[in-house]
C-alpha cells in the first residue's frame, strides 16, 4: 500500500510520453462542402492532420479570407516543447524516485501552470491569426474575426470550428490528476500512520 502513491505518480509523468505518440489537439472545420470535416492536428513538436494535404486546404481556405498561412516551422513552441515536456517527464520520474508528497504536488502545480501557459499561449497565437488578416484578401467582410475557439464550437461565416484536445491531450491532462492523485494518497497514508 505504501508503494501506490509513488506508482500513481509515476504513471503520471509517463503519461506525458503520449504527446510523442498522438496529437494533443485538433481544430475541425465543418461546411457545405466539408460535411465530414478538415480536421487539423497540433503535435508537440509539428501541425499535420487527419488526412494528407490537411494544413495545405486550411492555407488555401485561410488565404481567401486574408489570413496568414499556417508554417509549422515559423511557431517557435513547436521547436522546444518537446524538450520541456522530456524535462518535466524526468522530473516527474525524479519525484516518483524521492517518494515524497510535497514533490508531488510540486510537479503537478508546475504541470497545471504550464497548462494554462500553453492554453494562452495557443489563445493568442489563435487571436493573432484570426484577426490580423491581409489588406489584399480576395474577399473581405469589414469587422469580420475568424479567430477559431480556444475551446469548444464557434460559427465563422459558413464553417463551424470545432477545437478540442485529442487523444495526447487527455494523456498530459490525466497525467496531472495523477500527480494530485498521488499528492493526496500520500497525505493520507501519511496522515494514518501518525
Amino acid at each position: 500500500m505504501k508503494h501506490i502513491p509513488r506508482l500513481v505518480m509515476l504513471a503520471g509523468a509517463l503519461a506525458l510520453l503520449a504527446l510523442f505518440v498522438w496529437p494533443m489537439w485538433k481544430i475541425v472545420l465543418y461546411a457545405p462542402q466539408y460535411p465530414t470535416g478538415v480536421e487539423m492536428h497540433i503535435w508537440i513538436n509539428k501541425i499535420g492532420g487527419k488526412e494528407p494535404g490537411v494544413l495545405q486546404n486550411v492555407n488555401i481556405l485561410n488565404h481567401y479570407v486574408g489570413m496568414k498561412f499556417i508554417e509549422p516551422d515559423a511557431i517557435p513552441e513547436l521547436q522546444y516543447f518537446q524538450y520541456v515536456i522530456l524535462f518535466m517527464v524526468a522530473l516527474g520520474c525524479l519525484a516518483a524516485l524521492v517518494n515524497r508528497g510535497r514533490f508531488f504536488l510540486a510537479w503537478a502545480v508546475l504541470m497545471s501552470l504550464l497548462a494554462i501557459a500553453g492554453l494562452y499561449d495557443f489563445y493568442l497565437w489563435e487571436y493573432d491569426y484570426g484577426h490580423s488578416l491581409s489588406d489584399l484578401a480576395p474577399i473581405k467582410i469589414p469587422g469580420a474575426s475568424f479567430q477559431p475557439p480556444l475551446l469548444g464550437y464557434k460559427d465563422i461565416l459558413n464553417f463551424t470550428a470545432v477545437s478540442l484536445p485529442h487523444v495526447a491531450g487527455y494523456f498530459a491532462g490525466a497525467g496531472i490528476l495523477l500527480a494530485y492523485l498521488a499528492w493526496w494518497l500520500k497525505r493520507k497514508l501519511t496522515t494514518s500512520v501518525a
